[in-house]
């Protein structure tokens, strides 16, 4: 109720206490938030392959016990001090990059890295790095993201929250938190693919297909997928995917000469989606000369530097990297949920399984065995 202050509220959430192992569903404490925050009441939250990536990792940035997610959608329970622009009941999605809409960064075109409230993997909320979680001994549960949307509540920094059209589906929505729009908004935003243009994609998981729609929006003319599973064929042409190739099947031949066969030169954008430099080196290869852009989305699984030729550089061709698909949330995110409310983007082919939070560790068993491109978790469900 408006003027009430808020309380400490307890509820369950799905908490990992060591590297690997399933989650627990358990009775926790969520704190009212501070100056600058927002509780959000979780109504669904999807697994994505980061989740998965910090979920195995045993040495820092990882630490336990922690709360994952970071795709998701909700409704505002109360605001912090200082907060304007938000209030109970409004529809949101957080998200893990930040938008202080302030700084030097935030107010140009030119980045969607905000540079006073940098990107980093904390264990707490961005501003002083502390929890707003506790178990039901007290102890501090740690963050993930500044998002920790495994929860059927949340505290989240007012940078990181995006107001978005109640008339948004929230499975849809929640796709909107950080999948869906890495990929739509490489080719969209970042890339700026053009109307009857060449496109290579590099792994077709969620990010990758989700790159495909982008560029099908955008109009280009091939889109070609580049995969290891022949399965990812048909599936892809629900995304706008036009050739496939299976690298596996190509005998001696390299890929890059395949694509460059295909597109007569060299595909005008090349996206790698996995995160292997021996990828990255492919897909730069495969780009165009004077003009081919390599977008790369996908983190080195290994730590491994990428290797390029300089005399090909020195021919045109450039490579970027992406995080969040240069998106700007607090700006791009609700001209995205109009394209879907508009039939323009679709999302819910993305969503091919859905579990309740008691079952999420079945949603980890789906995205390993390869089985699922996003499983809606629902909180009430």
């Amino acid at each position: 109720m408006e003027g009430q202050i808020p309380q400490p509220i307890r509820c369950k959430a799905a908490v990992c206490r060591a590297a690997g192992e399933p989650l627990a569903i358990e009775e926790i404490v969520v704190d009212p938030p501070k100056a600058h925050e927002v509780r959000i009441k979780i109504v669904c939250t999807s697994l994505c392959h980061s989740d998965v990536t910090f979920w195995r990792m045993e040495d820092f940035p990882a630490v336990f016990p922690r709360i994952f997610g970071h795709e998701a959608f909700g409704v505002v329970e109360s605001v912090g001090e200082h907060v304007e622009g938000f209030a109970a009941g409004d529809a949101v999605v957080p998200t893990f990059l930040g938008q202080c809409t302030e700084c030097v960064d935030c107010g140009s075109e030119r980045s969607n890295m905000c540079s006073r409230y940098r990107f980093a993997v904390r264990p707490g909320l961005p501003r002083d790095d502390t929890t707003r979680f506790r178990d039901r001994h007290g102890a501090p549960l740690h963050h993930f993201l500044g998002v920790s949307s495994f929860s059927e509540y949340t505290v989240v920094d007012v940078n990181q929250v995006v107001r978005i059209d109640p008339a948004m589906p929230p499975g849809a929505a929640s796709l909107l938190s950080c999948g869906a729009t890495t990929g739509v908004g490489a080719a969209w935003k970042l890339a700026r693919v053009e109307p009857g243009s060449t496109v290579a994609i590099f792994g077709l998981g969620a990010v990758g297909l989700a790159v495909a729609e982008g560029a099908r929006i955008c109009g280009a003319s091939t889109i070609i997928g580049v995969d290891l599973n022949s399965e990812k064929h048909e599936l892809g042409k629900k995304f706008g995917v036009t050739h496939f190739i299976n690298t596996q099947e190509l005998g001696d031949k390299p890929v890059s000469q395949a694509i460059i066969e295909l597109t007569d030169g060299g595909a005008d954008y090349c996206f790698e989606c996995i995160g292997l430099a021996s990828l990255m080196n492919d897909a730069f290869r495969s780009s165009r000369q004077g003009w081919g852009k390599t977008i790369i989305l996908g983190v080195e699984m290994h730590g491994a530097p990428l290797s390029i030729p300089s005399l090909e550089i020195l021919h045109g061709k450039c490579v970027m990297g992406s995080l969040f698909g240069g998106v700007k949330p607090k700006q791009d995110i609700p001209i995205l949920a109009d394209k879907y409310l508009n039939k323009e983007l679709e999302l819910d082919k993305f969503i091919t399984h859905e579990v309740s939070l008691k079952d999420i560790n079945t949603a980890f068993d789906l995205l390993l065995q390869g089985n699922s491109l996003r499983c809606t978790v629902w909180m009430d469900k």
